[in-house]
């Protein structure tokens, strides 16, 4: 029994799981004793992690390493929390390295490890790796990540990676880690549609100016082919560029989901996401299992286009009330609360009937008037309240379609937004605009005289305005006041302010 030497050997590396859109902080342990060979991964593995063992056996000896043959325990603390993905692969690998001597103990301690490996030991690809590089960088760790995340990595200013592409580099290469720096391919905008080639729809384009200025939600209601989704396309162009902040808030969510582009990782044109109206309800505002960001998380900082907003499942619209409030979701569960943000334009369109000719002109409309009122209840009063501009868009005439006038085109509107942005952020003292403002600053900012308040209560009481819609008024004022580049509100901010609200107007 003495000739018996028994081997217990323990190493320790860091990674970091994903829980939302943020990172935490996870220790891989890893032990290694005498017993019947075999590999046990501890502290709540999901999915694709339980699975990891065997790539891993099949990684480390194709590397060219010895895969112990005794009995392995690997342990992922907190233990309380669940992981999920192959990006364990990568930290689990180091740590059974380091257990086996072929990596110094103390060498690997100021490493987070993030990546998953191929069954030849070389390195692929994982999404979330932004999240990962914002915690290493707030932990002072040196990120370990693979070769084709390092330009997402690199978002992050000054942090230090080493990005490899085999699991032999990573025993051999362990010290030559570089600092990041942001590649300047990333710095220019992409091009987008331009208000320019919309012909006519004058009200609408006004609409559309108000609502990029103040940050308002905005109805577009008008038959089919008046250039509702035309119009809808050419709000990100007129909106302001996203700050560095922004972007790298932006681009962290869809990180997560694995759609950033190696070759442009930071999103610098404000998102806009057109879902389908048949998404479910957890792919318009999150959830899932594992819980994931929804469509309107992907608009994060951007718009969130609804076509056909009465064709949306019901539960789906009403789940829209409280990020249109708040900016954020939180989707609570049994185990866990998850919050993601979601602070967006709500840009929707819709036709004014079933068959969508309900007060046109030109061709007559086929509803009763019992299908236009289901039409139009399946939208509820709360929802319509949250939306600041209620626009009508009637059909292009064919004159204005052939008539070669010359339209002002996004850079020039998109000027004006910029100083009435400008505007609202010295008012204000922050980062925000007139849609964000609190009943106390509304007070304070939108103070009428006595002519402008005597035109509003006769307003407010002819049209039954509930007093969500009595603010809307008042921001949407306060807006056109800003773009007019007026202190105070007036009788004519008022009066347009007025002609933005349709369905108040028309007792929708």
């Amino acid at each position: 029994m003495s000739n018996i030497r028994r081997v217990a050997l323990l190493a320790k590396v860091f990674s970091a799981a994903i829980l939302g859109v943020e990172a935490y902080l996870v220790e891989v342990e890893v032990d290694i004793s005498q017993g019947l060979p075999g590999f046990t991964i501890v502290g709540l593995p999901q999915g694709a992690l339980k699975e990891s063992k065997e790539r891993l056996r099949a990684a480390i000896r194709n590397a060219g390493f010895p895969f112990p043959l005794q009995k392995i325990t690997a342990n992922l603390a907190p233990a309380d929390l669940k992981k999920e993905g192959s990006a364990f692969d990568l930290p689990l690998a180091a740590a059974l390295l380091s257990a086996s001597g072929l990596l110094n103990q103390e060498k690997i301690q100021p490493y987070l490890f993030y990546g998953e490996l191929s069954l030849d030991g070389k390195l692929k690809p994982v999404s979330g790796v932004l999240p990962v590089a914002l915690l290493a960088q707030k932990k002072g760790l040196i990120l370990v990540c693979p070769e084709d995340n390092l330009s997402e990595a690199s978002l992050v200013k000054g942090l230090k990676v080493l990005a490899v592409s085999h699991l032999k580099e990573v025993v051999s290469n362990l010290g030559q880690e570089k600092e990041t720096s942001l590649p300047q391919a990333i710095e220019k905008e992409e091009a987008v549609p331009d208000l320019a080639e919309v012909i006519g729809q004058e009200h609408a384009k006004r609409a559309l100016e108000i609502a990029a200025a103040g940050g308002h939600n905005l109805l577009f209601i008008g038959p089919p082919g008046a250039g509702k989704t035309m119009l809808a396309r050419r709000l990100p162009g007129i909106l302001p560029p996203l700050s560095y902040e922004e972007a790298l808030e932006t681009s962290r969510i869809y990180s997560v989901l694995g759609l950033l582009e190696p070759k442009r990782p930071l999103i610098r044109v404000r998102p806009f996401r057109a879902p389908h109206h048949t998404i479910s309800d957890a792919g318009l505002i999150g959830g899932g299992n594992p819980p994931k960001p929804g469509e309107i998380s992907l608009a994060h900082h951007g718009v969130l286009f609804l076509d056909e907003l009465p064709e949306f499942r019901r539960n789906a619209l009403e789940a829209l009330r409280e990020p249109l409030e708040a900016g954020e979701i939180t989707l609570s569960r049994a185990q866990m609360s998850i919050t993601y943000p979601a602070r967006f334009i709500l840009l929707a369109s819709m036709n004014p009937c079933r068959c969508g000719y309900y007060g046109d002109r030109q061709r007559p409309c086929q509803c009763s008037p019992q299908e236009v009122r289901r039409y139009r209840q399946k939208l509820s009063g709360p929802l319509l309240d949250r939306i600041d501009l209620q626009v009508e868009v009637p059909a292009v005439d064919y004159k204005d379609l052939v008539r070669q006038i010359p339209q002002e085109n996004s850079l020039q509107v998109k000027e004006r937004v910029l100083k009435a942005r400008e505007r609202q952020k010295k008012r204000l003292g922050r980062d925000g605009t007139n849609s964000s403002l609190s009943p106390m600053e509304i007070e304070k900012f939108c103070q009428l005289g006595p002519k402008e308040k005597g035109l509003l209560e006769r307003a407010a009481r002819k049209l039954n305005l509930s007093a969500r819609s009595y603010h809307r008024i008042l921001k949407i004022a306060r807006t056109i006041a800003d773009l007019a580049e007026e202190e105070n509100i007036k009788a004519a901010h008022l009066l347009e302010a007025l002609q933005y609200r349709a369905l108040d107007l028309f007792s929708w």
